[in-house]
């Protein structure tokens, strides 16, 4: 018996699961079968059919929900079907409200199918709780659920945890929040009284871009009993291989993590220096209006950075000259990752609902991988000098042409004169003629 409570890192190297290998096995085994054979005609063993349940997926819903501090956690095939099982506990004429600021997958899911399904949707400042507090209470109306990020991705603003599900409490709506930016290892928003925690198992959980997962983790016999029905009638739960990916990410989850936070905020401190950089959105800066809040809730700032430059152009060669960021959607992976999130993760929002929500077209995205820290900056740095450089040239060869046309236009302007003087001569000498 441990005479003090394990650290998280500890836990995630050393899970207890109900599920005991006979073997000993290091490695919880891969039990990728889609049957298993029962022990009579009309009598059902544990398990029959990997959709309703399979012993590895067992082990990693349980891990998860311990770390979570859930009554129970399921994982799905991916973040958006574990959200749009969200949806599926709102009945049809049903509520929700949802932030201003949002992952573009779940304003797409929420945008186009929800009201297919008779459900209405509000967005609102998820960092007002009055603003908040008013949706929620709205006349004639009644919500059902509450969906928040806190960081917001991918502007990284901050919501009061506690907050927003006492207000969602106080009405009888469900609370839930997406974790992704954060996992157990930096914030736990059941502590905070949320009903529901999805996070992303394609980011940190996994860690290294080789599989795709969402997690369902959930207070309350009712909610548990719901969402245990929901997946195993749409059939959207993650498979065994793809479920030990997961569990093999999750041992190293809290030493990545811890890695790449350091690599963020050595680069959120580099940006915020840089001539060429308009904003820098990063929670743990002091500056950031939304950092004393998050400290409070949360273990620490995270791994992602976003930042401004006033300037698409800019901000598309920054992207494009960096070396060891790859140019991809997602984040939390092993390896640095780096984007323009309004052509790529949220291009599905409508320009002018992006512009509407103060996400503009300029912003990049980075996500901090394991890498050493000075080669990100030097990298990074040089990016942007490319870019600063790129741009003073691309103002000279503008100035330029500009030059060139204006002296083609007096040339023509010339040559149009002499044009109508010539025959304004040729006029007068029909007439003396």
């Amino acid at each position: 018996m441990a005479s003090r409570a394990w650290s998280i890192a500890t836990r995630l190297c050393h899970p207890t699961s109900t599920k005991v290998d006979g073997y000993g096995a290091m490695s919880t085994p891969i039990f990728q079968t889609a049957t298993f054979a029962q022990p009579t005609a009309t009598t059902f063993g544990e398990y029959d059919y990997s959709r309703s349940g399979n012993p590895t997926r067992t082990v990693l819903e349980e891990q998860m929900a311990a770390l979570d501090g859930a009554d129970r956690s399921f994982a799905f095939a991916s973040g958006m079907a574990a959200i749009s099982t969200l949806v599926r506990l709102v009945p049809s004429g049903g509520r929700i409200v949802t932030g201003d600021d949002i992952y573009g997958g779940t304003s797409r899911l929420l945008g186009k199918i929800a009201p297919r399904l008779g459900i209405s949707v509000e967005h609102v400042d998820m960092c007002d709780l009055d603003n908040v507090r008013a949706a929620l209470s709205r006349a004639g109306t009644k919500t059902d659920l509450v969906i928040l990020e806190t960081p917001t991705n991918p502007r990284l603003r901050i919501t009061d945890l506690a907050g927003v599900a006492a207000a969602a409490r106080a009405c009888g709506a469900i609370c839930a929040v997406d974790n992704s930016v954060m996992a157990p290892v930096l914030q736990l928003p059941l502590q905070h009284g949320a009903d529901i925690v999805m996070t992303s198992a394609t980011k940190f959980i996994a860690g290294h871009s080789d599989t795709t997962g969402g997690i369902l983790s959930v207070r309350g016999k009712e909610l548990v009993e719901q969402i245990a029905f929901i997946q195993n009638a749409e059939g959207s739960a993650l498979g065994p291989f793809d479920c030990w990916l997961c569990l093999r990410g999750l041992k190293t989850m809290a030493l990545r993590m811890e890695r790449q936070q350091r690599n963020a905020w050595r680069l959120a401190e580099f940006l915020s220096r840089h001539p060429l950089v308009t904003r820098v959105n990063y929670p743990g800066l002091a500056a950031h209006p939304g950092h004393a809040l998050h400290m409070a809730q949360a273990a620490g700032p995270g791994s992602i950075v976003s930042f401004e430059t006033g300037s698409v152009d800019a901000s598309k060669a920054i992207v494009e000259a960096a070396n060891l960021f790859s140019v991809t959607v997602s984040f939390g992976s092993t390896n640095s990752l780096i984007s323009l999130p309004c052509f790529m993760s949220h291009a599905s929002i409508p320009a002018d609902v992006r512009a509407a929500r103060g996400l503009p077209d300029d912003l990049v995205r980075i996500s901090a991988g394991i890498e050493d820290a000075d080669d990100l900056i030097a990298d990074l740095g040089a990016a942007l000098d490319a870019a600063s450089g790129g741009g003073a040239a691309h103002a000279a060869e503008a100035a330029e042409a500009a030059l060139a046309a204006e002296e083609l236009d007096k040339a023509a302007l010339v040559a149009r004169i002499k044009q109508l003087e010539g025959e304004l001569a040729e006029s007068r000498k029909t007439r003396e003629n």
